[in-house]
């Protein structure tokens, strides 16, 4: 019987798995590769690959392998190839390619000069075009370039070999079939209950989903080929197809399972919250006529009857994808999920184990159990771990002494604080201020949310040492307070330049409303670097309030104008509102209406600053105000701006000029964040100016462990 070289492609991590199996199998010459398995052997080797590969994706036969440097060697590859060998003019065919070179870039295009080839060959000898199916077509050609040669695959299979055909209904998010079993793989059951005796008296999933891992389960446990309730097949159109043999290895395959699902007496169980999802797993098993060995219900895996059917076991294996990401809203909710996993499984089953797939490093250190294996596997593309876990006896869930001191900080601030901000009028406050250099991080309260936002670490720390902490704060802030994880925000917060403070880093637009002594605000949880409200600075909007009855106020750099609107409601005649951005502006109309208090009775004026004082300035009867609040940035480059502004070297130039803008008696209140800010006192005093220094009664309780967060003078007339 002629032999032939089959390459059995699979997801990164399976290749030593998939070699074994294929061994097993009775494959020669078996060699794993980058993301599957080269074997040689005869055609009857090739049937019962796509009908018992439990792991592989594909089987593919190699037709012709050839050095090719460009379009027109791979067109001749193509065409001179005897196709009618493979398949005749009446089958319809198609052509898949992967891999690029420096002439062959596209893969596509690579894939169309293949049909052209295969279309020439057939058009040379007098027959008629076959047709192309993209969808379904009768035989399907693999292409694969590497390091200058171009091979050609048969695929036998047709389509993925994780298609079994018992998938009737889907889940959220099911789990691939083929991963599915190399987690029941990895977890030691790797023969039928006839070959093996190690198979536990239960299989359960606390989080079934629709059923593929109980049912990957099953059937190696009952000795059923995953292939054996497939219809269609990428051979049945090849011309050099044996079906004798295909029907003998399928009879023989239908036996083995009337003998396996006899002997077997491994039950399997799972049970998931959502009763759609339980209603489509039911209806897999079903289908397969399964439902004596597999059971499948709604509730939840914290339910203590259900530890408590598990304990009455003599032994078990629990398998497990649980929810994350999208599934359960954010991260942090599937942080929480996987907490209260690990807690659910601390207190051990006897003659257990489990086997937990989970996304990162990250859900495994949230369970809190020690691990005696981690599998690195691919789910989809996406890379995923494997935790394999002893539940013989009770876990001590290990403590993270790492996190003690800020787990400790966590709770005491929050403690102060939130009693502080109740009896204070306000809603939003700051938790945690990078109070441990080592966990460079803030943590802001809105009004039931949590924004943490990551400093961005000194290139001195390695960047996995920074990933690490970030999460240590994440996990920290949602065990120690009292907060719902779907209600968590996270960003990186890193200098900015120019209009960079303006750019949206998400489109969630997550807007709530907060509560600042008499003053509301929107503030926006998603789209920006910052909320939309400075938290330092809310005693020296209240100190606005309180001095604006009947007075004009002007608000430059105003931001999303929270000053305007305390003195709008401190009764000020007029408010004027100066900033740079649209954006803002209308944030800080909206601030406005919120608050009740009419636009058109208040000017709102969008300009670069600097441009509008020095404008207003040189008039020769200047318009006045009465309170003048400068919060002006840092730094800014701006397009819009002529000028690079820098606040340390600016600010006497930024005083003069708004010195002719404030009226007899008025006041100047500037403030800004730069650290290590010095006002210039001699200019100050040259102007005219009586300076008083207000930092330290400026900054509320809970920014007073961090003195430098903004530096705040009153400034009036000599």
């Amino acid at each position: 019987m002629q032999s032939y070289q089959f390459f059995v492609p699979c997801a990164l991590g399976l290749e030593e798995l998939l070699a074994q199996e294929l061994s097993s199998l009775g494959a020669g010459d078996v060699k794993p590769t980058n993301s599957g398995v080269t074997c040689s052997g005869d055609i009857e080797l090739g049937y019962r690959l796509c009908l018992w590969s439990r792991l592989g994706s594909r089987v593919l036969l190699k037709l012709i392998t050839a050095e090719v440097h460009d379009r027109f060697g791979l067109e001749k590859l193509s065409s001179d190839y005897p196709w009618h060998d493979v398949f005749n003019e009446r089958n319809t065919f198609s052509v898949r390619f992967n891999g690029t070179s420096q002439t062959l870039r596209n893969t596509q295009f690579s894939a169309q000069v293949v049909k052209d080839g295969i279309v020439d060959a057939f058009r040379r000898t007098g027959d008629k075009r076959p047709t192309v199916d993209a969808k379904q077509a009768d035989i399907q050609i693999q292409g694969y370039l590497n390091k200058g040669e171009v091979t050609l695959y048969l695929d036998l299979a047709g389509a993925g070999l994780h298609e079994r055909g018992y998938r009737q209904a889907k889940g959220a998010a099911p789990i691939r079939e083929t991963l599915a079993a190399a987690m029941i793989m990895r977890a030691g059951l790797n023969g039928s209950v006839v070959d093996s005796d190690n198979w536990p008296a239960v299989i359960a999933d606390p989080t079934c989903g629709s059923g593929t891992l109980l049912i990957e389960a099953a059937l190696m446990a009952t000795d059923r080929a995953p292939g054996l309730g497939r219809t269609r097949w990428g051979f049945s159109a090849w011309r050099a197809h044996r079906a004798e043999i295909w029907n003998r290895l399928k009879e023989e395959a239908e036996t083995r399972f009337d003998k396996g699902r006899t002997a077997c007496n491994t039950q399997f169980h799972g049970v998931d919250v959502d009763p759609e999802v339980v209603a489509a797993a039911q209806q897999n098993v079903a289908g397969l006529g399964l439902t004596d060995l597999i059971k499948i219900e709604e509730g939840d895996f914290n339910s203590p009857w259900l530890m408590k059917r598990y304990r009455a076991s003599a032994s078990g294996l629990i398998v497990s994808n649980p929810p994350y990401g999208e599934r359960l809203g954010s991260p942090f909710a599937a942080w929480q999920f996987y907490r209260k996993l690990g807690a659910w499984l601390q207190p051990g089953i006897p003659n257990w184990r489990a086997a937990i797939l989970t996304p990162d490093e990250t859900m495994i250190r949230a369970m809190r159990l020690r691990t005696d294996k981690k599998y690195k596997l691919n789910n989809g593309g996406i890379p995923v771990l494997l935790a394999m876990i002893n539940l013989h006896e009770p876990q001590t869930q290990f403590a993270r002494p790492e996190l003690e001191s800020l787990s400790n900080r966590l709770q005491k601030n929050w403690k102060q604080r939130e009693k502080w901000a109740r009896n204070e009028g306000v809603n939003c406050f700051r938790v945690y201020d990078a109070d441990i250099p080592e966990f460079n991080a803030a943590i802001d309260f809105y009004d039931g949310a949590l924004v943490i936002q990551e400093y961005a670490a000194p290139s001195t720390i390695p960047e996995a040492v920074a990933e690490k902490r970030w999460w240590q704060v994440i996990e920290a802030a949602l065990d120690g307070l009292p907060i719902d994880p779907a209600q968590v925000y996270t960003r990186q917060r890193k200098r900015q330049k120019g209009e960079q403070q303006y750019n949206r880093v998400s489109d969630e637009s997550v807007v709530i409303e907060v509560q600042e002594y008499n003053a509301k605000f929107f503030v926006n949880l998603t789209d920006y670097l910052d909320t939309g409200i400075f938290l330092d600075h809310r005693w020296v909007r209240k100190d606005i309030q309180a001095r604006s009855r009947d007075k004009r106020v002007l608000n430059l750099f105003a931001y999303t104008g929270t000053a305007s609107v305390h003195a709008g409601l401190g009764g000020a005649s007029e408010v004027t509102t100066v900033d740079m951005s649209k954006t803002y502006l209308n944030w800080a109309k909206d601030n406005f209406r919120l608050n009740h208090l009419t636009i058109s009775r208040h000017p709102f004026i969008q300009t670069d600053c600097m441009q509008w004082l020095a404008t207003e300035a040189a008039k020769a009867v200047p318009e006045q105000w009465d309170v003048i609040f400068i919060d002006p940035p840092t730094f800014s480059n701006s397009k819009r701006m002529d000028t690079v502004f820098d606040v340390q070297r600016d600010h006497g130039a930024l005083l003069a000029q708004a010195k002719r803008l404030l009226a007899p008696g008025g006041l100047i209140i500037f403030t800004n964040n730069k650290r290590g800010f010095k006002l210039d006192q001699t200019a100050v005093a040259e102007l005219g100016f009586v300076a008083e220094d207000k930092t330290r009664e400026s900054i509320p309780p809970d920014f007073e462990k961090q003195r430098a967060v903004h530096v705040c003078w009153y400034l009036r007339h000599a």
